[in-house]
């Protein structure tokens, strides 16, 4: 349990000033209506502070005979502002009224300090037989034998009686106390410990609310650098690309077969330079959220059929077989043919660049659904999906396939499996992380599946347009 040094301490004590403060007012009223129905002794509970905390009494016949009186009902009066000022420390006090009943008080304390007291009575001493003299005094109007008879009715308690009961009062209150006390604490302790836990919990989420900005903005001026870094590096590439296509045209003279392979090296370079730098700007405006997206109705089946046109010629070099498998009649989809082909070229040029010669490179579309939620997981997460239909595209491989431990972060930007500066292909890591944008920005779906030795096949569902549906 995490609690500071001084709300350990201040627990420890208990810092119990008043009875109120852990125990309720109904039990107290249970505890005074107990001792009445046994005794038929009136008994009040104050707090520390004086507020009456509860209370079982009757008014006394004598007190209402004697309310008659102007002078009696005065020194009755006086006898109960006595009681209420009464506040003993340690020992029972006892408090004698006009009429010769008796009060006693209880103080209560708990750990050293004074948190109540108790005021038994009125009640007539056993031995009282005789009206006192001072009550006959106060108004001679006042007839002997109807003071005797309305005294009488008081219930009389021997001494020894009185302490027994006054100790029974104290000894159940300190219970009461003790008990409710040990909850009280319990429940303190416990409230502090879940404040405390809050208050670190507030702490940790405070830190990592500021290093998610700190990092968002890190993020921010790292795509704003990229941008601005591509932008200026295309105007003079583009230049050195043309002026090495001139060169090869020659327009500056003629070549000599070393100058050409020269030439030829500068504008391939060149222009996988290029690539690069428009990769990395389109993932700059992905990220911002700059990049527009016109749709239009495409055909499936001229999507594959123009990626088999773009990448049969490297896959023949290979001596891959490309393969196509397109469904009969599929509806046209609402895409940005442009940046469509973009993800179906980043996908098969993976597949042809890591598949081995004499491999098999497959791409399909087909009729099928898109279910929201399905990268989530989890068995909560398939109850509540919900499928759509959808054209889904894959592009399959027969290539060394990809670890599972590497799946989860294919599509992170600059991530290679092989990350060594010794591997077998090049590359950026840019492809996939476009891929995925790209297939987010056409409310689509891209999974990936991959068996080690044996393949890996990416699988990009978008669903139909109403007007296709």
């Amino acid at each position: 349990m995490n609690l500071t040094e001084s709300a350990a301490i201040d627990l420890s004590l208990g810092d119990i000033k008043a009875l109120d403060q852990v125990i309720d007012r109904e039990a107290l009223t249970d505890l005074a209506n107990s001792l009445f129905d046994l005794f038929s002794i009136s008994l009040r509970i104050y707090s520390a502070r004086g507020a009456l905390l509860a209370q079982a009494q009757e008014e006394a016949a004598i007190h209402a005979f004697l309310r008659q009186s102007e002078r009696a009902s005065q020194a009755l009066l006086e006898d109960i502002e006595g009681v209420s000022a009464l506040i003993p420390e340690d020992e029972v006090a006892v408090y004698d009224e006009v009429t010769g009943a008796r009060y006693q008080v209880i103080p209560l304390a708990y750990q050293g300090r004074p948190v109540g007291r108790c005021v038994l009575g009125p009640y007539l001493p056993a031995e009282l037989s005789e009206v006192p003299k001072k009550l006959l005094k106060l108004d001679s109007a006042l007839g002997r034998e109807e003071i005797l008879a309305a005294l009488m009715e008081m219930p009389r308690v021997r001494e020894g009686t009185i302490v027994e009961i006054s100790n029974h009062v104290r000894c159940v209150l300190e219970l009461l106390l003790f008990s409710n006390h040990r909850a009280f604490l319990t429940s303190e302790m416990h409230l502090a410990s879940v404040r405390e836990n809050y208050r670190e919990l507030a702490q940790k989420t405070e830190k990592l609310q500021d290093a998610y900005d700190r990092l968002k903005e890190l993020d921010k001026l790292k795509s704003n650098f990229l941008a601005t870094i591509s932008h200026e590096l295309r105007t003079p590439l583009t230049s050195i690309i043309g002026y090495s296509e001139m060169l090869e045209a020659g327009l500056g003279g003629d070549l000599s077969p070393d100058q050409r392979e020269f030439v030829e090296t500068i504008h391939t370079k060149g222009d996988e330079l290029l690539a690069l730098i428009s990769s990395l700007l389109d993932l700059s405006k992905l990220e911002q959220g700059v990049l527009r997206i016109h749709t239009e109705p495409t055909a499936p089946a001229a999507l594959i059929e123009r990626l088999a046109d773009t990448f049969v010629p490297a896959a023949h070099k290979k001596s891959i077989d490309v393969q196509q498998k397109i469904e009969a009649d599929l509806p046209k989809l609402r895409v940005d043919p442009v940046r469509f082909h973009q993800i179906l070229s980043n996908l098969a040029e993976n597949a042809i660049k890591f598949t081995p010669e004499n491999g098999v490179v497959r791409f399909e579309a087909e009729l099928g659904e898109m279910t929201q939620g399905e990268d989530d997981g989890g068995f909560g997460a398939v109850l509540l999906n919900i499928a759509t239909p959808a054209v889904v595209f894959r592009i399959s491989d027969t290539g060394p396939g990809i670890p599972s431990e590497a799946l989860p972060r294919i599509f992170d930007a600059f991530y290679q499996v092989d990350g060594t500066s010794t591997r077998e292909h090049g590359g950026t890591g840019l492809g996939l992380s476009i891929v995925k944008k790209l297939v987010d920005a056409h409310q689509g779906k891209v999974s990936v599946e991959s068996t080690v030795g044996k393949g890996t096949q990416f699988r990009i569902a978008i669903p139909l347009s109403a007007e296709s549906a």
